[in-house]
C-alpha cells in the first residue's frame, strides 16, 4: 500500500461532530464549538465527509479499538469533564 496525501489535503482540529444518516450513507459535520458569552454556543461547522454504511463500520471497529488502547495507557475518559467554567449540557 502506498499513502499519497493529495495536492488539496488539509488537516483541520473539531470538537463537535454531528452525524447525519440515510440508507445509502453516513455524513459526518465537524466544527468548532466556542462560547462568547456564557448562556450561548455556537458550532462552526467546517467539513464533512461522506462514508459508506460499510465504511462507517470499519470506522466505529477503528476508533473502539484506539479508544481502548488509549484509555489502558492514560486512564478512562469522561465525557463529561467538571471544571469551573465549563458549559454544562449534552455531548456532541
Amino acid at each position: 500500500m502506498n499513502l499519497v496525501q493529495s495536492p488539496d489535503y488539509r488537516e483541520s482540529y473539531a470538537n463537535s461532530v454531528q452525524i447525519r444518516a440515510s440508507v445509502w450513507d453516513f455524513q459526518l459535520v465537524f466544527g468548532l464549538v466556542s462560547s462568547d458569552v456564557p448562556d450561548q454556543i455556537t458550532i462552526r461547522n467546517h467539513s464533512a465527509i461522506y462514508l459508506s454504511p460499510q465504511q462507517t463500520k470499519a470506522l466505529w471497529n477503528m476508533l473502539g479499538q484506539n479508544l481502548a488502547q488509549y484509555e489502558q495507557a492514560f486512564g478512562e475518559l469522561n465525557l463529561e469533564p467538571h471544571g469551573h467554567n465549563f458549559p454544562q449540557g449534552p455531548v456532541n
